[in-house]
């Protein structure tokens, strides 16, 4: 049995998909300007001028630091809260209403509050990443530790197992997918809202060049820096998170 054919299959479906796609992006183009919607091919010329350019890879380094460094934060201080809430039912009737508000905020309005506190500087993007990735790794974390068994908790305590062998051995198992799907939803938030941030209160990085591009009606620019962002998070999905999700839950195949 061919075990390549599936693969195959999608592959060409996909190649399928994106032709169809550069072909409407081509047809729309002939009949707008250019400086409203360039085509393909002079959007192709902007990536290469931009792949190029001295600042490329600062810029997108500078990004990734902010968008990793308000994630990796939001971890640290999300779990532990995800899981008090889950172990105590009275601390999670306590602070679920506050949850909901800060659910409900918008990243602009953070940012906003960030630009007012912080001015335009690394600390305003962190703070809009943290703000819009903890509300998920918390509430992840949160349903993922109400879903342990009682009777698990209750037979580890027979055995004399302390809190931390509790938590290692009962505990993670369990709220680990939950918290790996919270991680993936809030590190692509904190991408997409990093831009944002970085439009309204920044001096580099991506979105920075992003509001420079349209300040200056450097359209092909806006589209360049499009496409590059979506293959970076095509590549981090592809390259990097669902293997390392492959390889955290093997046990489930």
């Amino acid at each position: 049995m061919n075990k390549s054919g599936p693969w195959l299959a999608i592959i060409a479906q996909r190649l399928t998909l994106l032709a169809v796609f550069i072909i409407g992006w081509w047809l729309a183009s002939r009949h707008l300007p250019a400086f409203v919607f360039p085509g393909p091919a002079k959007t192709w010329q902007a990536v290469l001028q931009l792949w190029q350019s001295d600042t490329f890879f600062q810029d997108v380094g500078i990004t990734f630091s902010r968008v990793l460094s308000g994630f990796l934060l939001a971890t640290l201080i999300g779990t532990p809260l995800g899981l008090a809430l889950g172990a105590s039912r009275w601390l999670a009737q306590f602070f679920e209403p506050l949850l909901a508000v800060f659910n409900s905020v918008s990243s602009a309005i953070w940012a906003i509050f960030a630009i007012i506190w912080f001015g335009i500087s690394d600390v305003t993007t962190v703070f809009v990443v943290f703000m819009t990735a903890l509300p998920l790794i918390l509430t992840n974390v949160w349903q993922g530790a109400k879903t342990v068994e009682a009777q698990y908790v209750e037979l580890a305590r027979s055995f004399r197992m302390g809190k931390l062998q509790t938590l290692q051995k009962i505990f993670l198992p369990t709220i680990l997918p939950y918290f790996f799907s919270g991680a993936r939803l809030a590190f692509g938030f904190g991408w997409r809202v990093s831009l944002v941030a970085e439009t309204l209160g920044a001096s580099d990085g991506i979105g920075y060049r992003l509001r420079q591009a349209g300040d200056l009606v450097q359209t092909d620019q806006v589209f360049a820096w499009t496409l590059l962002l979506v293959a970076l998070m095509l590549l981090l999905e592809g390259g990097l998170l669902k293997p390392l999700e492959r390889h955290l839950f093997r046990w489930k195949i």
